[in-house]
């Protein structure tokens, strides 16, 4: 990426695209980053045997799709802080995964909502977050109905998971840079235990944790000097990372985590924590993908 690359997010006009954009547009502005609204107008295969788009057809998609972005414009520049934030907006006749995936590749951030209007229920997320996390070339963030913008929320420390791989760095350096941008503390939490400890042996614990203590100080080291600005609460626990990033989320206004875990390989494309949490918290979540 070069120059000044755009936040980018995708609307549909539902009540949680409209969240995310209202959060796209604020991390925009504190970034000093374009803002882009994007939606798709494409007709997805099997629309009907032998059908065929004519001219009064695409018409009518394109005014339907300058309608949601306009409208989606309008909660932008009510959600952003004066006029600090250039919008501009894209209807495109693309399929949405494949546009967002390959627009990925020159964006800062990519913004979704949690489910749009073809989500079957509210416990499921939508299927172009689901596949925009597992494919995107840049951090992804997924925004629920609640995009935690108001007073209180904003006051809240952002909340990064870290694993002691090289794989949550990257979701470490993310983590500050928001924490930074939006003045606020950075709740680091490693969770040392993929079980509940039920049933293990206690004898060698105290060294377990001595060693994890370590762990999370060294992936830590350096960014307090790059970040002075940005207080530091280090969570060790010793509970599932799932369970414990969940409850911490409830203290959060926004949850960072890697692509991959410490299991993760080269052929996983999402980890199995990162994609649990996709479907479990409230609050926005970003997802960055390791290097």
């Amino acid at each position: 990426m070069t120059g000044n690359p755009p936040v980018i997010v995708a609307t549909d006009g539902s009540v949680v695209s409209h969240a995310a954009v209202a959060w796209a547009a604020v991390d925009a502005g504190l970034h000093g980053a374009p803002l882009e609204i994007v939606t798709s107008v494409a007709v997805p295969g099997g629309w009907g045997p032998g059908a065929m788009l004519i001219d009064t057809d695409t018409d009518y998609m394109r005014l339907e799709g300058e309608r949601v972005v306009t409208d989606a414009s309008r909660v932008a520049r009510n959600a952003a802080v004066g006029d600090a934030v250039t919008i501009d907006t894209t209807v495109t006749f693309e399929l949405p995964i494949p546009y967002l995936i390959d627009r990925s590749r020159q964006a800062r951030l990519l913004v979704v909502g949690s489910r749009g209007h073809g989500a079957f229920g509210r416990a499921l997320l939508g299927s172009v977050s689901t596949a925009v996390t597992r494919h995107a070339h840049c951090p992804v963030a997924v925004v629920h109905s609640n995009p935690a913008l108001d007073p209180v929320s904003a006051e809240k420390p952002v909340l990064v998971g870290v694993d002691g791989t090289p794989n949550s760095v990257p979701a470490l350096e993310f983590a500050f840079e928001e924490a930074s941008r939006r003045k606020v503390g950075l709740d680091a939490l490693h969770a040392w235990s993929d079980t509940s400890g039920a049933g293990l042996p206690l004898s060698n614990w105290d060294l377990v944790r001595e060693r994890e203590t370590e762990l999370l100080a060294e992936r830590l080291a350096g960014f307090g000097e790059r970040y002075p600005d940005v207080a530091v609460r280090r969570i060790l626990v010793r509970h599932r990372p799932i369970q414990s990033l969940l409850e911490a989320t409830d203290n959060a206004q926004l949850l960072v985590v890697g692509s991959h875990g410490r299991g993760g390989f080269a052929g996983m494309l999402l980890g199995s924590t990162s994609n649990a949490l996709l479907h479990s918290v409230e609050c926005p979540m970003i997802v960055v993908p390791s290097r």
